[in-house]
């Protein structure tokens, strides 16, 4: 489900190159504040998957609402029971 979902918005990044270090920059429009930027394409391709796994991670912990991508949806993660180990 998350794999998939973060392979959606990989295929709606769009990617610039710009005068840097680290010469290319991507983003997904549609996930706020989700950006990355490589020394390569394929650096900054990866770079931008980790961030969509962060920003996800954060928005399910704090309850907040993750928009669909071409039918993809994460839902709320709930417990699924009180498992304490010892």
């Amino acid at each position: 489900m998350i794999l998939e979902y973060i392979n959606e918005a990989l295929a709606e990044a769009q990617y610039e190159l710009i005068e840097d270090d680290e010469p290319y920059y991507g983003e997904i429009p549609s996930l706020p504040g989700v950006f990355a930027t490589g020394k390569t394409l394929e650096e900054c391709r990866k770079n931008l998957a980790e961030v969509i796994d962060g920003w996800l991670i954060i928005r399910l912990r704090r309850g907040m609402n993750i928009p669909p991508i071409n039918g993809k949806t994460i839902e709320e993660i709930k417990p699924v029971g009180n498992h304490v180990r010892a």
